[in-house]
């Protein structure tokens, strides 16, 4: 958002951020990306309620508490989702929201060093770009979904999504492509726009205007002013908390709370639906796997590697084939994603 609405330069923009530094390999090194989804440094550590239909298991729900947010430590797959649920929102109200209507900003924001003619962007500020898929599992798993019947696609993010090939990553010379490589680091080397380190507590709303964000900085609790707008990107879950406290949401609710309600909005802060994950796991007959090069003298080298060329094993994310299918007869598109690796992994 900074760098869009700094660019024409009339407009001066201050991003708020809590979270600390995103530099070094744990996070910019593509395949250390386990590593910040388990470290309370990089990690909200948030929680789901109790699943009733999974048992009530609590399942861990990871947003990232660092410079470029979630896109700092999430596993750097580029997806942009089906035509079909784009315009389903927009059958539903969202008016602007139908595929037609969101694709030229998908070709804006990419530059894709691959993808199919007039559906794929080049020279925007996120770059996308292929595995090498140098590991011949991956060409065992797009062929073994060819075998069992399903369709094959060279870009799901063209035309056709469904069916087995390569999967994109937002990488860029082998280094994580965040939103805050891509963006943040950008603009804010132009003159209109500055980052303040502040945990964001609520925005501060009089006579139905938003003039502020209420932050604590240095134990000290301050407010930034605003002379056009405050825009809220905290993520889904810090976003709702963050109107709730302002005073947006379920009027009851922030009653109880002792919250003075200044829009009353059942919405907000409920309904949240995310992807569940699930991993499956086949012992492979051959020593091809990742696992059989993973000791602890090959990571040394392959952190060496990345650390001095950001090349080799280190320079990717390792999810280079993946799989959109339709979960039984009767689904209109698919409603299941796979991700392959070449590796056994408990994250």
């Amino acid at each position: 958002m900074a760098y869009r609405l700094s660019e024409d330069g009339k407009h001066s923009v201050i991003v708020i951020e809590f979270g600390g530094t995103d530099m070094g390999p744990l996070i910019q090194m593509p395949s250390a990306l386990s590593i910040p989804l388990n470290m309370s440094l990089y990690d909200w550590g948030f929680a789901s309620e109790p699943e009733p239909h999974l048992g009530g298991r609590v399942l861990a729900t990871p947003r990232g508490k660092v410079i470029g947010g979630s896109s700092s430590i999430n596993g750097m797959v580029y997806v942009r989702g089906h035509a079909h649920d784009f315009d389903h929102w927009a059958e539903q109200g969202a008016t602007g929201w139908g595929f037609a209507d969101v694709l030229p900003y998908f070709k804006r924001m990419e530059d894709s060093d691959g993808g199919e003619d007039g559906w794929r962007g080049h020279g925007g500020p996120l770059h996308v770009q292929r595995g090498t898929r140098k590991n011949p599992l991956y060409g065992a798993f797009v062929e073994a979904g060819r075998q069992a019947g399903f369709e094959l696609t060279d870009d799901y993010n063209g035309s056709k999504q469904e069916g087995f090939g390569p999967m994109e990553q937002t990488i860029l010379g082998g280094r994580r492509w965040s939103a805050a490589n891509a963006y943040l680091k950008p603009a804010l080397k132009r003159r209109n726009v500055s980052l303040v380190k502040g945990f964001a507590r609520r925005v501060v709303i009089e006579n139905q205007r938003a003039l502020g964000v209420e932050i604590e900085a240095d134990k000290k609790i301050q407010v930034v002013k605003a002379r056009r707008e405050v825009i809220v990107a905290a993520s889904s879950i810090n976003s709702p908390k963050i109107l709730m406290l302002s005073g947006i949401g379920p009027g009851a609710h922030l009653q109880e709370n002792g919250i003075k309600v200044i829009a009353d909005r059942p919405g907000v802060g409920a309904n949240l639906q995310d992807h569940l994950e699930l991993y499956i796991q086949q012992e492979s007959t051959r020593p091809i796997t990742l696992n059989s090069v993973l000791n602890p003298f090959s990571k040394a080298l392959i952190g060496a590697q990345w650390l001095f060329f950001k090349s080799g094993l280190g320079a990717t994310n390792h999810f280079e084939a993946a799989a959109f299918v339709r979960s039984q007869a009767g689904v209109d598109y698919p409603d299941i994603q796979y991700h392959f690796i070449p590796a056994a992994v408990r994250y």
